[in-house]
């Protein structure tokens, strides 16, 4: 997010003094103090929107505007499973979760993750460093009893979030924290129920510029109207980027994580 500078010729859409943000597509990053940014790939923060809150709501948040509105289209009565529901994707989820009417069960690894989580709305929250996450679920609702997970933990908890599904339910894996899931033989996805796998990414739910637009814009008016809440988790300079990357990699950080030129 930040201020456009300059537009190239033909550029109508932007002008220079505009407040922008953008979600970093493939070849186009964001660790930098400025940027060439395609002015289709752009959208307008409105007012009552800090550069920092639209910075969080490009990536973080419009993965999770997808992932319960496209990916699973969540509704009430289903049963969502979120991990790390602390994380800058997760609280969002959880709170787009619930305004859809879903119940939502949230993971996280510390007590003061768990606190973040019900914050957000979570309905029930595990802490699975102290228990096991699949046995605490079916406690609460039962064997089979999960319409929908979304993981982005990956090696570590993909076996157990499928195991809780129940018939015709949909893994949505769409992270690997804990890094990848290996291959998966399609008679596993046949005998858990018919179960669904994905593994979606943003930029297949960002194809054209109108998608981009509506998903900003839904995500824009719910926290001007107070129903969402990006989460900064920390601020790094840009120059410490590094360790930045050392605090998530250690699992250590919570919402969205900020690089300030």
């Amino acid at each position: 997010a930040g201020v456009v500078e300059a537009v190239g010729a033909g550029v109508t859409a932007v002008k220079p003094g505009d407040r922008v943000a953008y979600a970093t597509t493939p070849g186009l990053g964001g660790y930098a103090d400025a940027n060439a940014v395609p002015a289709e790939k752009l959208v307008a923060i409105p007012d009552g929107i800090d550069d920092q809150t639209a910075c969080a709501l490009m990536l973080q948040g419009m993965t999770a505007q997808y992932l319960v509105s496209d990916t699973f289209p969540l509704r009430a009565g289903h049963v969502a499973l979120v991990h790390a529901a602390a994380g800058g994707v997760g609280s969002i989820l959880v709170q787009l979760a619930k305004a859809r009417g879903a119940t939502v069960i949230a993971t996280v690894g510390t007590d003061d993750k768990a606190k973040l989580a019900r914050e957000a709305g979570a309905d029930h929250v595990i802490v699975y460093a102290e228990e096991d996450f699949a046995e605490a679920t079916v406690k609460l609702i039962g064997e089979h009893a999960v319409d929908v997970a979304y993981d982005s933990v990956g090696k570590d908890t993909w076996e157990r979030s499928l195991s809780l599904l129940r018939k015709r339910a949909m893994l949505v894996v769409y992270g690997n924290a804990s890094g990848p899931m290996p291959p998966i033989e399609p008679q596993r996805l046949a005998a858990a129920g018919s179960v669904y796998l994905t593994r979606p990414t943003l930029f297949d739910y960002l194809r054209t510029r109108d998608e981009l637009l509506g998903r900003a814009d839904e995500l824009f008016t719910a926290v001007r109207a107070g129903k969402l809440h990006a989460r900064i988790g920390a601020t790094y300079p840009l120059a410490d980027a590094a360790r930045a990357h050392t605090d998530l990699e250690a699992r250590k950080t919570v919402g969205k994580l900020l690089l300030i030129p």
